[in-house]
């Protein structure tokens, strides 16, 4: 009950799991793809966790968004965890995106600047 009885307590709904309903289905199954990319430090999938903040598909291309930031201490040790951190996250998102048939991957941080890609600008396969 609320304060004195005059005000009810709300009813909390428990978060809906998976992609809003509004999104169209290409970007559906990217989002619901990045849920097998964990975050090893964590243990949680970086959709949950939030770090997938945007997803854009034009045709077999996957452009991800990805938020990064970096809040590490002036420690060089805790910066090189979050560094190889940060690349078993962008390896395992290239990776799913692979096996769902994308020609083209570019993941971006949320400065815009590109962390990671695959594939070739004409959708040939290429790794760098």
């Amino acid at each position: 009950m609320g304060l004195l009885g005059i005000f009810g307590s709300p009813q909390r709904k428990a978060p809906k799991r998976g992609p809003r309903d509004d999104l169209p289905p290409e970007v559906k199954r990217v989002v619901n793809r990045l849920r097998e990319v964990v975050d090893p430090e964590t243990e949680l999938d970086i959709v949950d966790e939030g770090l997938v903040y945007g997803v854009t598909v034009k045709d077999k291309l996957a452009q991800v968004f990805l938020l990064l930031a970096r809040s590490t201490p002036e420690c060089h040790f805790c910066q090189s965890i979050a560094v190889n951190v940060q690349r078993r996250i962008l390896r395992d998102t290239v990776e799913a995106l692979r096996k769902e048939g994308f020609k083209r991957i570019e993941v971006y941080n949320e400065l815009g600047l590109l962390l990671e890609e695959w594939g070739d600008k004409d959708g040939s396969t290429w790794i760098r």
